[in-house]
């Protein structure tokens, strides 16, 4: 089966991603300085060791066995361990001291990205795969790590070195040892750049295979339950092991790609170094060169390969590091469809007034969700929004949130365009219990304590005895202090939903949102919860989206949707007089209750 296509173009590597991570260098100056010093000192030392262990070799070639004979080669020898030591020394310095530096990128970038994830809107998070998100994140943070330390430590100073090397050559034997050791590294990097473009596309679709097979898993475990309800085990191990075998074969083709670059890298070493011990050799049999000038070539000639084929490494894994961030500063270029204005005000709450003026929205260009819609909700009132499963009474609250923006019209709060204030100001004012409660892997106390952060521990559970959990809480060994798992999927659903109302009691906002928050809840602690709702409502301005209308009989207001338009509106009693569609509906819901009553009771009978 073919795979279907990545959305992510197997396009050119941006090198300009580079320039957004100079800022994180500058940050620390002096750090950087002293690094680079180190760098300084690491370098050449490494140039003098092979000018020492010449000096040493003929030393020891011209001794006659004198004491001054040996002592020569000797301190000679202690300098060269000296200055080895002085090397490494220098470059572990350089290290520990850039790697705050690093680290502090890092840290920076990511926190960047995670802020920016939780500003973009509800569409982009409704479409995303949590898995491959965080993997392309991850691969993209450790991937600064690398670019920061290796592009300012190893590429630029590997070439100056060798441009050291080859004039140092030049100037003590002759041209051709230059020439062949440019024309080696020429060669070397001209292979390795070429081959290396070529092989970042088996890395981009390992990237991909990765964060395929990654999401895949994610999001079956996050659908444990739903996957055993339907006893669908071998069909999501067959999906996963599909995903599986195309990352097999990425990474195939990955590491094959890698043997041949390999392959020739090593090809180009060894003939640049045979040629030279070549040229070497026969200078020195002709009286040209000694013994020792012999040993300083080949010292050389393996100093500047080794970094050589490191600098290929280097420039390997930058690639593959740049094909790993890329996604991750693709992110950061994702503009949100729900912005605030330049300069967009705070918003004022005085009194609580929320007005929709002939509001339209649609999801996508071509389905109108909203036609029209207008009402008021005064101070401190309570108004219900009631009506069939996908009238868009669920999409009021969310343009109330700003999770979108109307399409045309206008929602203001206290005469306040909620599209003219800044989201912090608007959100901070509106509590919300939502259908689906979705806990943090924490405990009760701070899943609660959520809804405000600096709420004392007494406070807290106030909110706790309000929403009618602390029965349920203290039935717990480890009482509020108990985790609730994954998602809270170690609560049922209507403790889930007492958890949501508490930690929206605790934010005590001017304007509370209850969309269908007792749906999961059994007629006991509904009674108990709706009771505290209503000393609630009495301070503040109160929108109830219920399906339930039993719910709701006690608003001021309850208003009647049908395909996205607003069909009756007034309190119970009233639209019961109507005899429309809230009548109907009501009718409805009270003949599904008496049913349901007889039917629990009655003893169940088993045909023969």
């Amino acid at each position: 089966m073919p795979r279907p296509k990545s959305t992510v173009a197997l396009d050119e590597v941006h090198w300009g991603a580079l320039k957004t991570l100079f800022p994180y260098l500058l940050e620390f100056k002096r750090a950087v300085v002293l690094a680079l010093l180190c760098l300084v000192g690491a370098k050449v030392a490494g140039v003098v060791l092979p000018f020492i262990l010449k000096h040493i070799v003929d030393g020891l070639d011209s001794a006659g066995g004198t004491a001054q004979a040996i002592a020569l080669p000797l301190g000679l020898l202690l300098a060269y361990g000296a200055v080895r030591f002085s090397s490494t020394l220098f470059g572990e310095l350089r290290d520990t001291i850039f790697g705050r530096v690093t680290e502090r990128a890092q840290r920076r970038v990511g926190l960047e990205v995670f802020r920016h994830l939780h500003r973009l809107d509800m569409d982009f998070h409704l479409n995303r795969r949590t898995g491959g998100l965080s993997r392309d994140i991850e691969r993209g943070n450790s991937g600064i790590g690398f670019l920061m330390r290796f592009m300012v430590f190893n590429i630029v100073p590997t070439l100056v070195e060798i441009a050291m090397v080859a004039g140092l050559l030049w100037w003590n034997y002759s041209v051709a040892f230059a020439l062949l050791v440019l024309g080696a590294v020429i060669v070397y990097i001209g292979f390795s750049v070429v081959a290396t473009e070529w092989r970042t596309r088996f890395v981009r679709e390992l990237n991909e295979a990765e964060s395929q097979s990654s999401s895949r898993a994610v999001d079956s475990l996050l659908n444990y339950e739903t996957v055993k309800y339907f006893g669908n085990e071998q069909h999501e191990a067959g999906h996963y092991d599909r995903e599986l075998a195309f990352w097999e074969q990425a990474r195939r083709k990955n590491r094959l790609s890698l043997f041949g670059l390999n392959a020739g890298q090593a090809l180009i070493i060894a003939s640049a170094m045979c040629g030279a011990m070549i040229l070497a050799a026969v200078n020195v049999t002709n009286g040209q060169m000694t013994i020792g000038d012999f040993v300083l070539i080949n010292a050389f000639m393996m100093q500047i390969f080794i970094p050589l084929n490191f600098l290929g490494f280097v420039y390997r894994e930058m690639k593959g590091a740049l094909a790993n961030i890329e996604k991750m500063f693709s992110l950061l270029a994702v503009e949100p469809a729900v912005k605030d204005t330049d300069n967009a005000a705070e918003l004022e709450i005085r009194e609580g007034r929320i007005e929709f003026d002939d509001v339209h929205f649609g999801y996508r260009e071509n389905r109108e969700i909203l036609s029209g819609v207008s009402f008021i909700v005064q101070p401190k009132q309570k108004v219900a929004i009631v009506g069939a499963s996908g009238a868009g009474k669920s999409t009021l609250f969310k343009l109330l949130f700003r999770f979108y923006d109307v399409t045309g019209g206008h929602i203001r709060v206290d005469g306040q365009d909620i599209c003219a204030v800044s989201q912090d100001s608007l959100r901070r004012a509106i509590g919300v219990v939502p259908q689906d409660a979705v806990l943090f892997n924490q405990s009760i106390l701070e899943n609660v304590r959520y809804g405000r952060v600096d709420a004392s521990d007494e406070e807290v559970m106030e909110a706790i005895r309000h929403a009618h959990l602390h029965e349920f809480v203290q039935q717990l060994p480890e009482g509020v202090h108990t985790r609730v798992g994954e998602r809270g999927l170690k609560l049922s659903g209507g403790e889930k939903q007492r958890v949501a109302i508490a930690r929206a009691l605790l934010k005590r906002p001017p304007i509370m949102v209850f969309d269908e928050a007792t749906s999961s809840l059994d007629s006991k602690s509904e009674r108990g919860i709706l009771e505290s709702l209503q000393e609630i409502a009495r301070e503040q301005t109160t929108l109830v989206i219920a399906h339930r209308l039993s719910t709701v009989v006690d608003a001021d207001v309850i208003l009647v949707m049908d395909r996205g338009r607003i069909v009756e509106q007034g309190a119970h009693a009233e639209l019961l007089s109507l005899n429309g569609h809230y009548a109907t509906l009501w009718r409805l819901q009270q003949q599904e209750r008496s049913a349901e009553a007889p039917a629990i009771s009655a003893p169940t009978s088993i045909p023969e």
